[in-house]
């Protein structure tokens, strides 16, 4: 017989195949409905005319399962939709391999319940009583051979369970983790498994005319109780309960102590159960009392109270010590052990009259009938300011008797039976869990003793069994202080066994597995063992006394009160249409739909449709969904398939209709590797079929003449056509000439490749899905030229390359954009006068005249490098859906405007012209005088006149320098080339930050000169065109402040300045260029020489008056450096410093500056600048220092000014300057910051420098290096032992000094000198004071890793929100 390999290596069967035989498909199956079977495969080899209800039968009688209690998915797919086990399709035709391909399924459970395996008729175990052999029974194949079993094997290191027992084998549900709610679902477990809490909460009854159930803690948990002891599922979200809490979903990223929910959820039900039969349930179950004593030693006196606990805090090492207690009877023992008050801490006795020494003390009086320990595990270490865990390891008994622990006296004076009555009017200083009914009747039931006149020897005598006390739920916690994880250990009083309730996961346990909850380390480490104990550890114990008359077991279904009965009803309905509905969920396919509706443009939507409706029925759906009703008829819609990506219809479903949708689509997937676009049409057209195999290709026409790129017209062709044969099917659909036909394909971004060889197949020309291509068919003789050379060539090119900014112009512009543009007719109604401008005028008219013939010469070039108007109209089509309306469509055709770069000289004429005339520009009074000046006056700027637009306009570059209505709109309903290639450009930038133009990147040596002083330029013209911006371009923004540019990325910052001149109003070298990004944040843009490639369409630019950079010169930002201020680091002023300039120059220059600025009058003698590096102060300048030679300088750099108090005592380079500061632990303060200049790195001439200015003798004086950013805050609670006090170096220049530079900071103290002592409550309030201080400077506190959240349980349904607390 044939071997075949599984997964595991290990050889299966298989039947030998003859060549006659139909293939086989080799299914490998893994079963991961549990822990015992996830590791096991079934192998099966059927042939490939199976069908998938079969192999559903097959795989059943294999693993020993009822068919249609599990389901099937595929194994290496992320995709875990189950096979359809009703399916009479083959496995051949479901995507199954044959011919020996391993097919690897997965097993899994069906609607989350657990398989059932062909012997169980009874189902699941009932919750409150488990069948033995049900518990043990193993679901799925067994086992094979030599596999080892599971039960019992703990050899894991850390805190694990053999195997995860699924919900059918434990009969018991879990909790769904929110997120961090582990702590919750601990609890709920817990109380839920306690039959007497459980019990009475059945026999509350929720009356919903009183109370919103939502709202209701006790109903919410009522019906978790019934969730976790009848549903079927493996576990059960808490969202109601917590919502009833009145929390929100941030709560559920909170994690809180275990103790303190229960405290808080008892408090919350007590409040709820006001007033019903449950209003004293909590105290019945869980109060307790003892008494807080205080005996006097020399009369016998006692002074006491009587406190109530819910809970007995255990402490797990004493403070001070460093040997934990052993076991919780130890601790108990340690709990009620009195303490003596001599020597100050002496009791002032009612009977002596004065203070005597005295015992004080607990004894606990009545014990709860379920008594819950809390062992104290989280603990403050005074001497690390940290919150720690204790894991010592405490053992704790399964059964405790409490007998020793209760109030029994050896001796009891008659003074003091006298006394206790004396001191009974302390009774009302309890702590807050004390009851009012601390006497209440029922006390005649309980444990412990009495308050009566119950003699000695009558307690001594009480029944020693009543006090027994049996474990059944432990609270564990893995993890440290600052984080970790809850889960609780429980034994169920039905069956005796132990359970782990591990949020979603139930499992069984072993006695093996309680001892692990001990704590400590798990063999002897001898004294390093407390450094290798676990971090699992028991954290809350609950026993229940052993009294048969009290225990009570847990209600079944069949006990269930009627209102419970009727809970049960109401549940098991809404899981049955949850699971009706999850149904449904798994047949529904749910696809991506589009539609180019003719009203919206194109929308996108989500089409969710069941698989057996069929294609006609789903069109009918899409076309509600896609909102056509009205807009276009049903029989002009159909549903075709679609790729979204490449914007390629990949084919159409002729003849389909009946068909279901799960086989068009292939079945229902969680994605699909394709989209569906809903088609519409006219009435009096035909739908066009498309053909698997087909490509998509978009064909702009192309108008050499007018410069225009034709919106796309889409045509079908298949990869194996000619070039001769696409140059045909494109001329029957745009109806141009074949025989001169160029084609070009745009491949992608900037790759464009002319179709020039007629017999080569699409295919081999790169053609794809969908495709984008250019074709021109004219008789000019651009044809004869190089492709690369032609202007057709430059024309793709600068449309591919044109991008669309909008730059905002600066408020304080001389003059607003009507100002600035040309074309503006001139009026004759403005009596404003203004000197010269009608000498100006006519200059400019002169100068325009006299080049119309250059202009017209010209205008070949200015059709290459003009404007082309398809580059400013943004509209759309069915490959982009994007509309914009051009800004320029509705204007008049002298309101555009445009200054060719390649009209420089004619531009240099008019400047000159202007300049040497009485114009705006050399008028200071009318400088900013923009509304009144006259329309004539406009012609005074330096742009070209309005006389020339009829020139210009009628010329081949119309719509270079205007846009007329009269002229044709390109278009206007479609989307152009350059538009696809731009928005998917905008695309590709989104989300990333360019840095090319910031501090980082840039070069102040740029400028906008060479060496010759020639503008860079005017060495290459490339693209520009300007328009007034409109409201949609730039909302929020004053129009006539905004222009609208079209732009080549590949110009030069220097170039596009240059371009801006005329819109700006001044020259290049007096204004800046800011870059806006996405969160508004702005960098200055100086580097002249880059390109703007990295910019793209509708990038944003904010021009600023004020002198840009020459060559060689920086951009420099000072800050004050003040040392003993809260804020040591502030802004002064930006400024610009220049290469070779000497540190003296620089201040001359900078000290005018603060003084009008900054109103700092300063002497020159009194200030330094010095090094900033971040917040730190660095090297000092001294003023010979020459920029670039002795000192680095950088764009944007930043430097601190600091104010002497005396002339500087810098003089050189090799002296340093280190920042001291005195700490003085007697009063706990640290002094003011005082410098010390070093003529070396000796850490013997420091602490000299520190003694002569501290009169601290050399022998008593330590010293550390501060740590950090400066001011090198550190809190005074740490810095006494933080430190590294006192380093054995010689040299400041090692570590872990590595003083090398000026600003280090130095702490020193006096050794002799003695902490200041303080009190706890001292310690605490200066504990808050330190830390408010560190955190208002941004440093970290270190004894405060986290803020808490406190836990909280409103009543009311929620939190009244504070809004002055946001």
């Amino acid at each position: 017989m044939e071997m075949v390999p599984s997964e595991e290596n290990q050889f299966v069967p298989k039947e030998i195949q003859n060549a006659a035989e139909e293939p086989r498909v080799l299914c490998i199956i893994q079963d991961i409905t549990s822990a015992k079977t996830v590791n096991e495969r079934l192998t099966l080899n059927l042939p490939a005319s199976t069908t998938l209800s079969k192999l559903y039968e097959d795989v059943a009688h294999k693993a020993g399962y009822l068919k249609g209690t599990f389901a099937l998915a595929w194994g290496n797919t992320p995709d875990m939709t189950p096979l359809d086990h009703h399916s009479e399709m083959s496995l051949s035709e479901s995507a199954f391999e044959p011919g020996g391909k391993r097919n690897f399924l997965q097993l899994t459970d069906k609607d989350g319940e657990q398989p059932q395996i062909v012997s169980d008729e009874s189902g699941t175990a009932d919750s409150s009583g488990l069948d033995d052999s049900t518990q043990e029974r193993f679901i799925g194949p067994l086992p094979r051979d030599g596999s080892v079993g599971c039960s019992g094997d703990y050899s894991s290191p850390s805190y694990s369970y053999s195997s995860i027992l699924t919900k059918s084998e434990t009969g018991y549900v879990g909790l769904v983790n929110q997120a961090m709610t582990c702590y919750l679902n601990s609890l709920l477990q817990t109380l839920f498994m306690t039959p007497e809490f459980r019990n009475a909460l059945y026999n509350w009854e929720f009356e919903e005319s009183e109370e919103d159930p939502v709202t209701s803690i006790p109903y919410q948990l009522q019906r978790l109780f019934v969730l976790l002891q009848t549903s079927r599922k493996r576990a059960i979200e808490t969202t109601d309960v917590t919502r009833s809490f009145g929390w929100d979903s941030s709560e559920a990223w909170q994690q809180h102590d275990i103790q303190e929910l229960c405290r808080v959820m008892f408090d919350a039900l007590e409040q709820k159960w006001k007033q019903t039969e449950q209003a004293d349930l909590i105290n019945q179950l869980y109060q307790g009392k003892l008494k807080d004593y205080v005996r006097c030693l020399e009369c016998g006196y006692e002074s006491w109270r009587i406190d109530t606990y819910l809970d007995i805090p255990l402490v797990i090492r004493p403070f001070g010590s460093s040997q934990a207690y052993g076991s919780v009877e130890e601790a108990l023992q340690a709990f009620i052990q009195p303490e003596t008050l001599d020597g100050p801490n002496q009791y002032f006795c009612e009977r002596c009259k004065k203070k005597c020494d005295a015992r004080k003390g607990l004894r606990f009086l009545h014990f709860p009938y379920l008594l819950t320990l809390q062992l104290k595990r989280f603990d403050f270490d005074y001497t690390t300011m940290h919150r720690i865990k204790l894991n010592d390891r405490m053992t704790f008994p399964e059964e405790l008797d409490m007998s020793p622990f209760i109030d029994v006296e050896d001796e009891k004076s008659p003074q003091t039976e006298s006394c206790t009555d004396s001191g009974a009017e302390n009774e009302g200083s309890c702590h807050s869990d004390q009851m009012s009914n601390d006497f209440s009747t029922d006390d005649c039931v309980d444990e412990g003793i009495c308050l009566d006149s119950t003699t000695s020897s009558e307690r001594i005598l009480k029944p020693k069994s009543l006090l027994t006390f049996e474990l059944f739920s432990i609270m564990v916690h893995s993890g440290s202080a600052a984080g970790g994880h809850y889960y609780a250990c429980i034994k169920s009083f039905s069956d005796g066994q132990w359970y782990s309730f591990n949020d979603q996961h139930v499992s069984k346990i072993t006695q093996d597995d309680i001892r692990k909850t001990y704590g400590g380390s798990s063999g002897s480490r001898g004294y390093y063992s407390s450094a290798f104990a676990s971090s699992t550890n028991a954290y809350m114990l609950i026993y229940r006394l052993k009294d048969p008359s009290r225990n009570a077991k847990c209600l079944s279904v069949e006990d269930f009160p009627e209102h419970i009965k009727n809970l049960v009803q109401k549940e098991k309905e809404f899981e049955e249409q949850e699971k009706r509905q999850r149904e449904i969920e798994r047949n529904t396919c749910k696809i991506k739909l589009f539609c180019m509706h003719p009203a919206k443009m194109m929308m996108e939507s989500k089409l969710e449709v069941h698989k057996d409706k069929t294609l006609k029925e789903a069109t009918e759906m899409a076309y509600k969904l896609m909102e056509l009703e009205g807009v276009v008829p049903l029989d002009c819609c159909r549903l075709v398939k679609y790729d979204e990506f490449h914007e390629y219809l990949e084919r159409s479903y002729e003849g389909e209709e009946d068909t279901p949708m799960g086989l068009l689509l292939g079945g229902v997937k969680s994605s699909y590797m394709f989209d569906l676009l809903l088609e519409t049409r006219q009435p009096d057209q035909v739908f066009q079929p498309y053909k698997p195999g087909e490509v998509m290709v978009k064909v702009h026409v192309v108008d050499l003449k007018n410069e225009t790129i034709a919106t796309p017209v889409s045509v079908r062709a298949y990869l194996n056509q000619t070039v001769t044969e696409f140059k045909q099917l494109i001329s029957q659909a745009t109806g141009l000439s074949a025989e001169t036909m160029r084609v070009v394909l745009e491949r992608c971004y900037n790759d464009l490749r002319l179709l020039y060889v007629p017999n080569k197949t699409l295919k081999a020309e790169g053609f794809f899905r969908s495709n984008k291509v250019f074709v021109e068919s004219s008789s000019s003789a651009d044809h004869q030229v190089a492709f690369t050379d032609s202007l057709l060539w430059k024309l793709l090119d600068r449309h591919g390359n044109t991008i669309r900014l909008l730059v905002l112009l600066p408020d304080q512009s001389p003059g607003t954009l009507a100002n600035r543009t040309l074309c503006q007719k001139v009026g004759g109604d403005s009596d404003v006068a203004f000197d010269g401008s009608k000498v100006n005028q006519q200059s400019v008219e002169a100068i325009l005249e006299e080049s119309t013939e250059k202009l017209k010469n010209l205008s070949l070039q200015q059709q290459h490098q003009g404007s082309s108007t398809s580059d400013s109209q943004k509209s759309s089509d069915a490959s982009d859906f994007e509309h914009i309306e051009s800004p320029s469509q509705e204007a008049d055709s002298s309101s555009s405007i445009c200054v060719p770069a390649d009209n420089r000289e004619l531009e240099n004429r008019i400047r000159a012209t202007a300049a040497s005339s009485g114009g705006a520009s050399s008028d200071p009074d009318n400088q900013f005088a923009c509304e009144e000046r006259s329309d004539s006056e406009v012609n005074n700027d330096r742009s070209t006149s309005s006389v020339d637009s009829d020139i210009l306009s009628s010329s081949h570059s119309s719509d270079t320098l205007c846009n007329a209505d009269s002229g044709p709109i390109q278009l206007a309903n479609g989307l152009d080339s350059h538009s696809i290639t731009s928005s998917r450009r905008s695309k590709a930038h989104e989300g990333k930050k360019e840095t090319w133009d910031t501090a980082e990147e840039d070069s102040g040596t740029d400028s906008e000169f060479d060496d010759n002083g020639k503008s860079k330029a005017e060495a290459q013209y490339l693209y520009f065109r300007a328009e007034p911006s409109s409201q949609d371009d730039s909302p929020g923004r004053d129009a006539q402040k905004c222009l609208v540019v079209h732009v080549d990325k590949r110009i030069t910052l220097a170039a596009f300045k240059l371009n801006l001149e005329p819109y700006v109003g001044v020259t290049s070298t007096q204004f800046k260029v800011f870059r806006v990004y996405v969160n508004n944040q702005e960098f200055e843009s100086v580097r002249l020489n880059e390109t703007l490639s990295s910019f793209s369409d509708d990038n944003k630019i904010t021009i600023r008056l004020g002198r840009a950079l020459k060559k060689g010169e920086y951009r420099v930002k000072v800050y004050q450096l003040l040392v003993n201020e809260p804020e040591p680091c502030k802004f002064l002023v930006d400024t610009v410093f220049a290469k070779g300039m000497t540190v003296r120059q620089s201040k001359e220059e900078l000290l005018p500056l603060l003084k009008e600025q900054c109103k700092l009058d300063l002497s020159i003698d009194r200030v330094r600048l010095r090094k900033k590096t971040w917040k730190n102060p660095a090297t000092v300048f001294l003023d010979y220092h020459v920029y670039e030679e002795d000192i680095s300088i950088s764009s944007n750099w930043e430097v601190f000014l600091e104010v002497l108090s005396e002339p500087e005592k810098m003089k050189s380079t090799s002296q340093l300057a280190v920042l001291t500061r005195r700490w003085n632990p007697a009063t706990m303060t640290l002094g003011p910051f005082q410098e010390v200049i070093l003529e070396s790195s000796s850490v013997e001439e420091l602490k000299e420098k520190l003694s002569e200015i501290s009169n601290i003798p050399l022998e008593n004086l330590d010293f550390a290096k501060g740590r950090g950013t400066f001011p090198c805050d550190i809190s005074v609670l740490e810095i006494h032992q933080d430190l590294d006090w006192n380093p054995k170096v010689s040299t400041l220049k090692v570590w872990p000094l590595y003083i090398c530079d000026d600003g280090a900071v130095v702490f020193y103290r006096d050794s002799t000198e003695d902490p200041m002592e303080l009190t706890e409550e001292e310690r605490n309030e200066l504990m808050k004071k330190e830390s408010s201080r560190l955190l208002k400077t941004g440093h970290r506190v270190s004894y405060s890793p986290r803020k808490e959240k406190a836990l909280k349980i409103y009543l009311d349904g929620g939190p009244a929100k504070d809004w002055g607390l946001d």
